[in-house]
């Protein structure tokens, strides 16, 4: 019988259509193949050699100072068509009853890598750590900016999941408002947090490791799991077993941790269902609440095989035709990709 099941943080309801439920063999169909990538295209502009194509970098990890240089392995770059402009101020006015402001923010290109060829489940394990370490320093930077109330980091893998270029890339956008998918978390962390006096992703955490049965895998500080109210099939969260609000606390021994865990994930999610496009956003604490004791940061990862139809847009109610449980099952069952050799530390030139 199908089930009704309520998120504990937001409090929005999804359907686990029990009665539709599909195997991961079930979604094939939406994978389309694709040609093999080759490790380096001529006509890409975040190749080696056409550094000279993007917007002048806000970060590099390379060994020379020269921006226009191939010897870097992490660039950041303005987004050349940005969905907001870093210059103006935000003149907040009225139109009769509408509230608008100029359309300031940042929004960054992260290019993970020189290799065409490569994603963040193929990738050397420590190449993965140097992105995450990259979204940390463009979130160290942008909040100083006190225009910015929010900086979301974002990937979209494969067109389905709106990928526009092939190259390995995430993207970032600081905004200079709160989204109202982290207020929601905000309002139903806060609204847990004055009952109980915990952390709601605290408790969370405790109960999927008793539970086990939601649970992909673990490390020593960080957990992955499909949630209990998960709006999408196989929608799996990664975050720290203790709790911390800001995902830019981070260590860079805690950093190569977490890259592991984001690795085997993400592989395990290609092994299991074919290489499925997939989104995925870091949730951390606004940047005027980061030592926050009722925000607790985390990556959802979302992978597109399913589509929003009539009833989830009149009603904001998810129907997700695979339980968390079946998901994670499957999940574990998954030999995760194998992990690329761990190329040679490299001294950074920022």
């Amino acid at each position: 019988m199908p089930e009704l099941r309520k998120d504990p943080i937001t409090q929005e309801w999804v359907i686990i259509a029990t009665e539709r439920a599909r195997r991961p063999s079930d979604f094939t169909h939406l994978t389309i193949a694709e040609p093999e990538k080759p490790e380096y295209s001529p006509t890409c502009p975040f190749c080696p050699g056409k550094e000279q194509l993007t917007p002048p970098e806000v970060l590099s990890f390379r060994q020379s100072r020269d921006p226009n240089a191939t010897d870097w392995w992490v660039r950041v770059v303005p987004n050349k068509f940005p969905a907001l402009a870093i210059e103006g101020e935000l003149e907040k006015r009225g139109n009769g009853m509408y509230d608008l402001m100029n359309g300031v923010g940042a929004h960054e290109i992260i290019i993970e890598t020189p290799q065409h060829n490569q994603e963040p489940a193929t990738m050397a394990l420590n190449q993965l750590a140097e992105v995450l370490w990259a979204y940390r320093e463009r979130y160290l930077d942008l909040r100083k900016d006190s225009r910015f109330k929010y900086i979301l980091v974002f990937r979209n893998h494969g067109k389905v999941a709106g990928a526009s270029l092939e190259h390995p890339h995430s993207q970032l956008i600081a905004t200079p408002m709160i989204p109202i998918e982290v207020v929601n978390e905000i309002t139903g962390a806060e609204r847990y947090y004055s009952y109980r006096d915990r952390c709601i992703w605290c408790d969370m955490v405790k109960e999927e490791l008793r539970a086990g049965v939601r649970v992909v895998n673990r490390t020593a500080h960080y957990v992955a799991f499909t949630p209990f109210a998960s709006k999408y099939p196989f929608e799996t969260w990664l975050l720290p077993i203790e709790h911390h609000a800001n995902y830019a606390a981070m260590t860079r021994e805690n950093m190569e941790e977490f890259a592991g865990l984001m690795q085997d994930a993400l592989g395990r999610i290609s092994r299991c269902l074919n290489g499925p496009p997939y989104n995925f956003a870091i949730h951390t604490a606004p940047c005027d609440r980061e030592d926050s004791d009722v925000f607790h940061w985390h990556m959802v990862i979302m992978p597109r095989l399913t589509i929003a139809a009539g009833f989830e847009m009149g009603t904001g109610i998810y129907i997700n035709v695979t339980s968390p449980e079946d998901a994670a099952t499957y999940l574990r069952e998954a030999v995760a990709n194998p992990v690329p050799p761990t190329s040679t530390t490299r001294e950074v030139t920022a």
